[in-house]
């Protein structure tokens, strides 16, 4: 009913004024690090690193700083986390953790196990709720407030094992999701729990026209090919055939603008683009204005966030961190530089490396943009060349020479010195010129990167596919759909894999 969407929209408006006047600043993160504390000083890890001489202390930080280091997954899981795993109580955080995220990682590493705790699960609840405050802005019809929200992610089947329940991330907060959350979240759970992503996509393109789709989120690779196969399934022109109330997408987790051009074409009408910084270890960040490409950074959703520079009086050449305490808060940062991200969160991963990289776009306003992942960097010879780099270069190549490269990886050749890149496009292009032109660009983004081509950094070799061979790749790893993404550079043991597959189909 009409009604309905008008009061919803009106709640909804409060709600985003009741927002803009919380705080922002830096006294909330030490709140949340007091909290935090003072919740797990009794645990082994609390214990551990004296939580309880300094919870109270006014430099708390300092104090947190000094006595517990800075540690990756790996390094957290061998000391702490297997035994949270295991099933013992109060080892991270209060109590027994039933539910780990299977997070999905790098393409061809296994999954981590990563902790969810009923005070994590209920910041996601209060953090989205916030978010879809934010489309007050966007002033929506309200008929917009009455439609569904569509999350393209994966299985929300959860397998017990012996100590703990594990699954997706989307399958845990689902089920811990208020009834009255139930009508406005499609698939359905015959369909949400499906483990196999072609099923699973060919029950969505089917049941489609029974939904009324307000908002799509996910990852845009597999969020595209949907729309696609529902538009080619039912014979019609666009999307809003069948969704007319479609008017946001939320996605994250890749760059967004190799996109757009194929999302254009599915389109009947503006959709608004919103941009998400959403993991299994957490919810960090979102677009809150539409205009703006960056992302606001969450303060006071039970996690406490540092940062380190990325360069090399902090990592090594292979990307490995150097200084296991020295950290920067958000008062301490500097806007345009790269920072790898440390959380400290509500579910006990303490001081935890997640491996992204952040540059901050505006300080005052806490707004953030995803630019890179500390392992998914070139330096053969010193050129240090980062996925930002990369992205902005493909980005303005391809729309300079008006192609679309959706997809695209690359692999270091040690013993020749040199890149050999793989680009996905169903275009037919000149291959080397666009080559030529991605070195061009990158060579002005980077001073590094253009000084190793005039020394020793060979010129780039090029493969052109179809974006369709990446994701056939991703489906013969057991990796499609979901959150997966194809990863931008690729390690050692993905480049076997990846050469191995292209010569199985070539």
């Amino acid at each position: 009913m009409p009604i309905i969407g008008k009061l919803i929209k009106t709640t909804n408006s409060i709600s985003y004024k009741r927002n803009l006047k919380k705080r922002n600043d830096f006294s909330s993160q030490i709140n949340t690090l007091r909290k935090a504390l003072n919740k797990a000083k009794k645990t082994a890890f609390g214990i551990h690193h004296d939580f309880e001489q300094y919870c109270s202390s006014e430099d708390i930080y300092e104090q947190f700083q000094k006595h517990v280091p800075i540690q990756d997954y790996d390094q957290f899981y061998e000391q702490w986390l297997h035994l949270t795993i295991q099933g013992k109580r109060d080892i991270t955080w209060p109590g027994k953790i039933k539910h780990f995220a299977l997070s999905s990682g790098t393409t061809g590493s296994p999954s981590k196990r990563i902790p969810v705790t009923i005070n994590m699960i209920r910041s996601f609840q209060k953090v989205s709720i916030k978010q879809l405050t934010t489309l007050h802005e966007l002033d929506l019809p309200s008929d917009f407030y009455q439609a569904q929200i569509l999350p393209v992610g994966g299985s929300t089947k959860l397998v017990k094992c012996e100590n703990h329940i594990e699954g997706d991330l989307s399958g845990i907060l689902r089920k811990y999701a208020p009834i009255i959350a139930t009508p406005f979240t499609k698939p359905e759970k015959k369909i949400s729990k499906q483990t196999d992503w072609s099923v699973k996509l060919q029950m969505m393109v089917e049941k489609a026209p029974e939904w009324n789709i307000g908002i799509v989120a996910g990852v845009p690779s597999w969020c595209i090919l949907l729309m696609e196969k529902i538009i080619e399934h039912h014979g019609l022109q666009t999307i809003h055939d069948v969704w007319p109330n479609f008017h946001v997408y939320a996605h994250g987790g890749v760059f967004m603008a190799p996109y757009e051009a194929r999302l254009q074409r599915v389109l009947g009408q503006k959709v608004h683009l919103m941009d998400t910084y959403l993991a299994s270890e957490g919810y960090f960040a979102y677009q809150t204005d539409t205009e703006r490409k960056s992302m606001q950074l969450l303060l006071e959703t039970g996690i406490f966030f540092e940062f380190i520079p990325f360069n090399s009086d902090y990592f090594d050449a292979d990307g490995n961190l150097m200084d296991q305490h020295t950290a920067f808060t958000i008062d301490e940062v500097q806007p345009g530089m790269n920072y790898a991200i440390v959380v400290s969160t509500n579910a006990g991963l303490w001081r935890y490396l997640i491996g992204d990289l952040v540059q901050f776009t505006d300080i005052e306003k806490r707004e953030i943009v995803l630019t890179g992942r500390i392992k998914q960097f070139l330096s053969l010879c010193g050129e240090h060349l980062s996925l930002d780099n990369i992205n902005t270069a493909i980005d303005a190549v391809s729309k300079a020479e008006n192609i679309e490269i959706t997809e695209f990886t690359i692999i270091a050749k040690e013993e020749e010195i040199g890149h050999h890149w793989f680009i996905g496009t169903d275009q037919e292009i000149d291959a080397n010129k666009i080559m030529e032109k991605i070195d061009a660009s990158i060579c002005e983004l980077n001073d590094d990167y253009r000084s190793c081509r005039k020394i020793n950094l060979k010129k780039p070799e090029v493969t052109v596919l179809s974006p369709t061979c990446f994701y056939e790749f991703l489906a013969s790893i057991g990796k499609s759909g979901s959150q997966h993404k194809f990863p931008r550079v690729l390690n050692t043991n993905q480049r076997r894999d990846w050469f191995n597959f292209l010569s199985k189909n070539d």
